[in-house]
């Protein structure tokens, strides 16, 4: 997991390959979760803020 500040600090190229990571690793854990062989179901919820924290910091770079 990232911070809020590490985000702020990327390239938009960066933001751009982390969110690929980040959407990719939610896929697989929905799919996990799906054939029920997800230990902890909250990692899907982690996962969804983590990918948030970093659609928001790459809007704030496109804005301004």
């Amino acid at each position: 997991m990232a911070k809020k500040t590490d985000y702020a600090s990327m390239s938009a190229e960066d933001l751009t390959k982390t969110e690929a990571q980040l959407r990719k690793a939610l896929f697989d854990l929905k799919f996990q979760h799906a054939t029920r062989s997800l230990g902890k179901p909250t990692e899907i919820g982690a996962q969804k803020k983590e990918l948030a924290r970093l659609l928001t910091a790459k809007s704030a770079k496109k804005a301004g």
